[in-house]
Order: structure tokens, then sequence, then C-alpha cells
């Protein structure tokens, strides 16, 4: 398990009522899990049953967009859950 920061763009940052979270996680599937759990106001938006909603991605420390909830995290990893269209 690593360590790592998860900031909230837009809608997920005013459901979330944070601007960001740290929690320990293997995978992106493991953020996703804990996130559900600590803010539910997001579940039906950002994600559902385990997966993120069709117009959501996560960045991985500025780099790299993606969906792929296998994608392993590392120690001091920073993602951002976004909307897909949030870029313009």
């Amino acid at each position: 398990m690593s360590r790592v920061r998860i900031e909230f763009f837009g809608l997920a940052r005013t459901r979330a009522g944070v601007e960001a979270v740290g929690l320990d996680a293997a995978t992106l599937r493991d953020v996703l899990s804990e996130l559900a759990v600590r803010f539910p106001n997001l579940d039906g938006l950002c994600f559902q049953d385990g997966q993120l909603s069709k117009s959501w991605l996560i960045n991985i420390n500025g780099q790299q967009f993606t969906r792929e909830l296998d994608t392993a995290v590392d120690e001091g990893d920073s993602l951002l859950l976004m909307s897909a269209d949030a870029g313009g």
C-alpha cells in the first residue's frame, strides 16, 4: 500500500466538500473503493458499482489520464478526480 493524495476538481470538489484527501492504496480501484466509503455524495456522479462513471477520469501526477482501475499507484502519487469535459 502506498500513501497517495487525491484532489477533487469541479463538481467532485463541491460534492466531497474538501479540496483533497490522503489515503493508502495499491491501485486506483482501491482509491475508488475508499472514496465511495468516505464520500457517499460522489456515488452516482463520479462512480457507480465500483467503476468510474463514463464522463470521469483520474489524472496521475499531471502526466497521465486513465480510467483503468487496475493501474498501480506509487507512494506520493498525486491523483486528480475530474470530469472528462473539464478541460474544455
